[in-house]
């Protein structure tokens, strides 16, 4: 496919795009809304997870990792590979329906030097009504409202490059699960703010959800692990036993559920892990947004 010719200085988009190579129509189909974007330039890499990219448009460069690392280590891996002072990550099942998303998020981020990181909306593929998980705010409430946002769902976002470098990158070792939380709270604690941009749309497909064993052990995992790397004793104690409370709550029927997840969640407190606590001033910010990190 051909691409729209950007304007002199438009803005310059690194795009990331990450996959295993097991959805080849999907990955195409991103990769086109990727370079069908209009007023900007995009430098587009795509990340083979334990697989070397191959049949994709001219100028998309590869870049195929020998094993799959997981999802954050894999993003992580691509940013080096493009230029541009904003990132882009897409998943490789998700699409950009509009050509301008990217050419609009510039504008944005370039009217508030504050702005670090934009979640846009995600609808349905193909129509249908979207999971209330689909909104990353505490309060879901209506979907189509803008605001700040403590959280984000990886799989389409826009991100200041010096930011995404402040903020330490995605969290590697996670393997999967949880690092949309890290990495929105490291984008916080660099005195930026992260938006919910309503006006900015992405799609995926609505699949059903299987929760495995390792969802449950990650999940345990990494939770531990975000209140070990960021959270100050007084907050991270009770994040990690309202987050268990809630797994139980929701898991009554299925106690090998919990069980899985509090294993997963001993792990987490006896593995190493880095730890970079968030500053004080940050927990008051998100305190001020009625987010404190305490659930």
């Amino acid at each position: 496919m051909s691409r729209p010719a950007p304007q002199v200085g438009a803005p310059r988009y690194g795009a990331v795009v990450l996959t295993q190579g097991n959805r080849p129509a999907e990955l195409r189909a991103a990769v086109e809304s990727l370079l069908r974007q209009r007023d900007v330039t995009v430098d587009l890499v795509v990340v083979g997870n334990g697989w070397q990219p191959t049949g994709l448009p001219t100028g998309v460069k590869t870049l195929g990792l020998p094993e799959n690392v997981g999802i954050p280590a894999g993003r992580n891996a691509g940013v080096p590979e493009v230029d541009g002072d904003l990132l882009f990550f897409l998943d490789d099942d998700e699409v950009l329906p509009e050509d301008t998303l990217l050419a609009e998020a510039a504008r944005r981020f370039a009217a508030d030097p504050r702005l670090g990181m934009i979640q846009p909306r995600i609808d349905v593929l193909g129509g249908g009504e979207p999971p209330r998980r689909w909104t990353p705010r505490s309060r879901v409430g209506d979907r189509m409202r803008s605001g700040m946002a403590f959280q984000v769902l990886e799989g389409a976002l826009a991100i200041r490059r010096d930011v995404f470098d402040a903020a330490g990158g995605w969290p590697g070792s996670f393997w999967y699960s949880l690092e949309g939380v890290e990495l929105a709270w490291r984008v916080w604690d660099t005195g930026h703010t992260v938006r919910y941009e309503a006006d900015l749309a992405a799609e995926h497909p609505l699949t059903q959800v299987t929760r495995h064993k390792d969802f449950y052990r990650l999940s345990g995992r990494n939770r531990m692990w975000l209140a070990r790397r960021n959270l100050p004793l007084v907050f991270g104690v009770p994040y990690v036993m309202s987050w268990a409370g809630l797994q139980a709550a929701r898991s009554l029927r299925r106690p090998d559920n919990v069980r899985t997840y509090l294993a997963g969640t001993w792990e987490g407190l006896r593995t190493p892990t880095e730890r970079r606590p968030l500053k004080w001033r940050t927990i008051a910010r998100m305190t001020r947004y009625a987010r404190p990190p305490v659930w």
